[in-house]
């Protein structure tokens, strides 16, 4: 972190904003957002490799707490899942459903860690000087998790419907087949097609980045003397209780958007 005489407030939004960057290919084409991709991959292998060792050691009989838990919350995505898609949701789109929302989930909760902790640690400890701890703060992680929903949307509608009845749908919906409609039948749908990862993606890294810099700016005030920290604590502690309702909700709407979207493949205009 930049030293104390140093330190201004736009030095220290931009620390505490900056990714630790890997440059790959001939003249750095394409750059890694190397601490997005080790905090999204330990945190699913993580809650995963808990979910599975929970779910081993499951009963028919009287159920631990652990177990307990994680049947309501199966139970609550399971009835979700029910109300919008009618076929077989117990195959993929159930299980993708629960996977989306525990791991989206367990992203956003990084948010709560304290910053400047968190920051000093990543420096201190692993000699890191730039580490970004909530993936969904970054908006190449949202939009990947978006393009992945989006690229199952598309595969499984051409599934259900055929190469031939996909194609037919993106130029006789939703106007009708005359030939002088299909321009806009196929501009329409070409809209539709771009506007759901974008809306997918942004709605969730808008909400976390937001909620990120209002922490950032919060601790701020910490550095302003007593009555700074006294503040800072109080309406941290405000909004971080508040966030929690930001970061359970954003999971739940970006597991719901993924479930509609799936289900619409199936349907046909």
């Amino acid at each position: 972190m930049a030293s104390e005489t140093t330190l201004t407030p736009s030095s220290y939004i931009e620390h505490h904003l900056g990714f630790n960057t890997s440059s790959v290919g001939e003249g750095g084409f394409w750059v890694l957002h190397v601490d997005t991709l080790i905090m999204s991959v330990l945190l699913g292998v993580v809650v995963f490799g808990f979910l599975w060792w929970a779910v081993r050691g499951a009963t028919s009989g009287v159920p631990t707490k652990r177990q307990a838990a994680i049947e309501l919350l199966m139970g609550f995505i399971d009835n979700q899942v029910k109300s919008i898609f009618h076929g077989d949701r117990h195959v993929f789109l159930a299980p993708t459903a629960f996977t989306v929302f525990v791991w989206v989930l367990f992203m956003n909760a990084m948010d709560f860690l304290p910053v400047d902790i968190m920051a000093w640690i990543y420096e201190h400890v692993f000699h890191l000087s730039h580490w970004r701890s909530v993936p969904t703060s970054d908006v190449n992680a949202t939009f990947a998790l978006a393009l992945s929903v989006w690229l199952l949307m598309i595969f499984f509608s051409i599934k259900v419907k055929g190469l031939g009845g996909w194609v037919h749908e993106l130029f006789c919906a939703p106007f009708g087949s005359n030939p002088l409609v299909w321009p806009a039948n196929f501009l329409f749908n070409v809209i539709e097609y771009v506007s759901k990862p974008l809306s997918h993606s942004l709605r969730l890294f808008g909400n976390m980045y937001a909620g990120e810099i209002i922490f950032l700016l919060l601790g701020m005030w910490a550095a302003t003397g007593l009555t700074g920290t006294i503040a800072s604590a109080i309406l941290g502690a405000g909004w971080g209780i508040f966030h929690i309702l930001i970061v359970v909700l954003q999971a739940f709407i970006f597991m719901m958007l993924t479930v509609v979207y799936i289900a619409m493949a199936h349907e046909s205009h």
